[in-house]
């Protein structure tokens, strides 16, 4: 560490800066009372444009992403672009659902996924598998925050998990006095910074390096002399289907995880999220900038850390790159984007996950007649639960099973598609069939992630995302995401449910909430009579 002071100095300030700011929003545009999920929750509903899209971009761009897409690139080569396509065709994808799911939770109150799931099918069985599924999919999230923070810190030669506990500490104080206020602030630092130190390294970097043709003429070199069959300097044939199924695959997935929604329904009107669709891809061209850190260290010859295990941790690769290539105070800055990156979507995922729990099993199941000031203290006491689950699993779990869960992850919240997004467009499936094919995508998918074997780091179960077609009987070397396959498994398992519970005359929801009229066809939903939010 002695090293590193300048570094350090630079990342405290900046860090200690922040945490101030989240703790000055429980004064930004204050409410009268913030008792209610409405106001902690979802900030007044009242988000503009500009506070939208940075409180969006710095939600689903984290600092896991930072580190890990970059370290991806470094060690699979071109497969670690799948982030590029997958983050430029999520926009159109999601403008489809997320434009109506705002109208329809505005009419109607509804704060998570399973609040419209619940309407939606009459099913509390339903809103119960998807609130847990989205709950256990977050987890995971939250933690590889602090993989990526964790990252930074051994960069600096800081071991143990005090600085971790800490930092988590003062996130979990202001969260819950400020609730999605504190994310959202504190968001227009941690954008502004990382577009400064992107922007800094693919012009400084290269130019310390020999130019983009040194680069790219190193990383090829690289690969060319590895010989695994996964990786390279281009996709071959064998990983072409996994990388086009992987990038569609996290497409579908990215927005249906609860914190994505969170971000979404906070905002004020209808055109909010449809100028924030037009303008959240430039946050895809700074990810293409992110990957290209990964063949920079390969030019560069970065050395990841090596733990007190004796293993290297490919997670550093971006924060020692840093801190070869840039002058001190500016890789503190570049360590401080990085632990300042995790902030935002650590406080806005575990926001998502209590909220989750508040309106879905706690007032579903425990206290039907909760108010609203009760759902909000349940919610940020839950808030605290999730960070310390967090915390727990850095401090107990090896960090790369903590990256296995959210490779898990993945798999299941896709499980939601059908009753979530394809639910807002129709009513045609039947609860019971959306309910059977949810446990066959995720028997599915855990199943074809647990054939998964990892040669590198010599797991024989769980190694990764790419199932091997060979295990369905193909005469193939070819691979395929496995939770697109367990997606395809769910949605033909519903349709099949679906025509034989109708067939049978299996009673599917009551009839308040089996209704089609409370959507619009164009603009802000037709607000009827009938009281959707009243079966809870």
């Amino acid at each position: 560490m002695s090293g590193h002071v300048t570094e350090l100095v630079v990342f405290t300030l900046l860090f200690v800066l922040v945490s101030g700011m989240g703790f000055v929003a429980s004064r930004w545009r204050r409410p009268d009372d913030l008792a209610s999920l409405k106001e902690w929750g979802l900030g007044g509903r009242s988000f503009g444009s500009w506070i939208t899209w940075f409180l969006v971009g710095g939600d689903l761009y984290t600092a896991y992403t930072f580190v890990a897409v970059p370290a991806l690139v470094f060690s699979a080569g071109a497969l670690g672009f799948y982030a590029l396509p997958y983050t430029v065709v999520v926009y159109p994808l999601v403008f489809l659902v997320l434009a109506r799911m705002w109208s329809v939770s505005h009419v109607h109150g509804f704060v998570t996924p399973a609040d419209f799931v619940r309407a939606r099918f009459g099913s509390p069985t339903l809103a119960l598998a998807v609130a847990i599924t989205g709950l256990v999919a977050t987890m995971p999230y939250i933690a590889l925050q602090l993989v990526g923070i964790e990252a930074v810190l051994k960069a600096m030669g800081i071991t143990g998990h005090l600085p971790i506990v800490i930092a988590f500490a003062i996130l979990a104080a202001y969260t819950y006095q400020s609730g999605l206020r504190a994310p959202a602030l504190i968001a227009f630092v941690k954008d502004a910074l990382i577009y400064i130190v992107i922007l800094a390294a693919v012009i400084y970097i290269p130019a310390q390096l020999g130019g983009w043709d040194s680069i790219f003429d190193a990383a090829k070199a690289k690969f060319d002399a590895t010989p695994a069959q996964g990786d390279g300097y281009l996709l071959n044939a064998g990983n072409q289907l996994q990388y086009v199924t992987l990038a569609f695959g996290s497409a579908l997935a990215l927005f249906l995880y609860p914190h994505s929604l969170t971000g979404v329904l906070a905002s004020k009107n209808r055109n909010v999220i449809k100028r924030n669709m037009s303008a959240l891809p430039a946050y895809s061209f700074v990810l293409g900038l992110i990957a290209l850190l990964g063949f920079m260290a390969i030019a560069a010859g970065t050395k990841p850390v090596v733990g007190e295990n004796g293993k290297a941790d490919a997670n550093t690769i971006v924060p020692v790159l840093f801190d070869q290539m840039f002058p001190d105070w500016f890789a503190g800055v570049a360590y401080a984007a990085v632990g300042i990156g995790a902030l935002v979507p650590a406080a806005i995922m575990s926001i998502a996950a209590a909220n989750l729990f508040t309106r879905n099993i706690y007032r579903e199941y425990l206290n039907k007649d909760a108010t609203d000031s009760q759902e909000a203290k349940v919610s940020k006491i839950v808030s605290l639960v999730v960070k310390v689950g967090a915390v727990l699993c850095i401090l107990l779990l090896d960090p790369q099973f903590s990256i296995d869960l959210q490779l898990i992850g993945g798999v299941i919240i896709l499980q939601t598609l059908p009753s979530v997004a394809l639910g807002l467009y129709t009513r045609w499936f039947h609860r019971s069939g959306l309910i059977a094919g949810w446990a066959a995508g995720l028997a599915s998918g855990m199943w074809m992630l647990y054939l998964i074997p990892n040669p590198a780091s010599g797991k024989q179960h769980f190694g990764g995302s790419a199932f091997g077609l060979s295990n369905l009987g193909f005469d193939t070397r070819m691979t395929v995401y496995a939770g697109f396959l367990a997606l395809i498994v769910n949605l033909a398992v519903a349709a099949l449910g679906t025509l034989l519970f109708r067939a049978a005359k299996v009673a599917d929801g009551d009839d308040a909430t089996a209704r089609d009229d409370y959507f619009a066809d164009e603009g802000e939903p037709k607000v009827k009579d009938l009281d959707l939010t009243g079966s809870h």
